[in-house]
């Protein structure tokens, strides 16, 4: 029975994505882990892997796509033994979750059948999305199999057809009595329309900019952010003057390892160290509960053409500086290229956003949920300063504020963790012992 290949998630968030090119060609005969095609998401363009084996049937989609919603079927595969007359000339690609038409009769000796689509992607009890192959839904379908309950072996643990033929039935989960009388959440406030801001500007010369997955992406979640996080802000100034002699001492010592180490290299480091010592607050919202990590996992943002990253750097805390320096180099060079990989930003439990090489005093970040926090950091600049003695003298002082989810770090403790992160970064050998 002929197969549909369907639209990939390929990141947790992705809702729709481009088909920017097809691997193969119809006739083409593919095995599981063989590619398929390049899919680009609102973040990067990845290759998309067949899960089962068979021969492309009829491709649906056409390469170079835009929108193509997860779930809508983008080819067809055909079983050993099935041909392209197997397929019936009704396929075509289906939006996912539509209500079925009824179907009209078929003519009297037309006994071609259609392809058979897989039920919808299922989705486990915490409403978290399974995945699994077109095929091996069916069969679970066809057997009475909750394929939660299933542990995949196909690549990034999707579930694929022998793993289904050798589970034994299950119950099927039900519905939760609070989900079933949960109420639809209420329509999110919206600006004007389209149109309505289009009437503003009549008779005035502008660009329309179509919007990218990236951009559509950004707009969503910062808007869910500012809306649904309850943001409060701590601000310090921190003296810089002896991270400054202690860099540029460190960096003519690692000059013939071709190593260069910027102040947010100190910055990520700093911050790393902190979570540590204020293990509360290394901490992410997460619902109906919060998750308190033990590693510190830094996200740092990167701007690239059109929109930005937030590359992960996992354990942090226990890297050197130049280890550092390093991985945030190419991660960014990555980012720029849009050719990370998604768990390479997704995670962390805190951000760093540093605008001080565009020569900003200070601002205030938004957070990116599920972070507890995220550090705007402004440009390090010459000031007059009093020292303990009563002296004035001059410092280069750099702001730094703290954009705190109240849900998760109380007042007090927002203080704590920024209070760490300056007293780091004035005493920076302190970080190497």
């Amino acid at each position: 029975m002929p197969t549909e290949i369907l639209m990939p998630a390929l990141s947790p968030t992705m809702e729709e994505g481009t088909l920017a090119k097809w691997l193969v060609k119809e006739g083409d005969t593919v095995a599981s882990g063989d590619l398929l095609a390049e899919i680009e998401t609102d973040k990067a363009t990845m290759e998309f892997e067949a899960v089962d084996e068979g021969t492309i049937g009829k491709i649906l989609i056409a390469e170079g796509t835009e929108g193509v919603k997860v779930n809508t079927a983008i080819a067809v595969l055909l079983e050993d033994g099935e041909s392209a007359d197997d397929i019936g000339a009704s396929s075509a690609p289906k939006e996912p979750d539509a209500t079925p038409a009824p179907a009209a009769a078929a003519p009297a000796g037309d006994s071609a059948p259609a392809a058979t689509p897989a039920p919808a992607a299922p989705k486990s009890g915490d409403g978290t999305r399974v995945f699994a192959s077109p095929l091996a839904r069916r069969i679970a379908g066809q057997k009475g199999l909750d394929l939660s309950a299933i542990k995949g072996s196909g690549p990034h643990g999707r579930i694929v057809k022998a793993d289904v033929e050798k589970a034994e039935a299950a119950p099927a989960a039900k519905e939760s009595p609070a989900a079933a009388s949960a109420a639809p959440a209420a329509a999110a406030p919206s600006g004007p329309s389209a149109d309505a801001v289009a009437r503003m500007y009549e008779g005035r010369e502008y660009e329309e900019i179509k919007l990218d997955g990236m951009r559509k992406t950004i707009a969503a979640r910062l808007t869910e952010a500012k809306q649904t996080v309850p943001h409060f802000y701590l601000r310090r100034d921190i003296q810089l003057d002896a991270l400054l002699e202690f860099r540029g001492t460190l960096n003519g010592q690692l000059a013939e390892r071709g190593v260069k180490l910027s102040v947010n290299d100190f910055i990520i480091k700093a911050c790393a160290i902190a979570l540590q010592q204020v293990p509360d607050a290394n901490a992410v919202w997460a619902g109906d509960r919060m998750l308190k990590l033990t590693p510190s996992d830094v996200a740092v943002a990167v701007a690239i053409e059109g929109g930005l990253f937030t590359p992960v750097l996992q354990d942090a805390h226990q890297k050197s500086l130049s280890a550092l320096s390093a991985e945030m180099k190419d991660l960014a060079t990555r980012a720029r290229d849009r050719k990370l990989a998604p768990h390479e930003y997704q995670g962390g439990s805190f951000a760093i956003s540093n605008l001080g090489m565009f020569g900003i005093d200070n601002f205030d970040a938004v957070i990116n949920p599920p972070h507890g926090a995220i550090l705007a950091v402004g440009a390090g600049v010459k000031k007059p300063v009093v020292g303990k003695d009563g002296e004035v003298g001059v410092a280069t002082v750099m702001s730094v504020t703290l954009s705190v989810d109240h849900r998760v770090i109380d007042g007090a403790l927002g203080a704590q963790l920024l209070n760490a992160i300056k007293e780091n970064l004035e005493n920076p050998l302190a970080m190497l012992a």
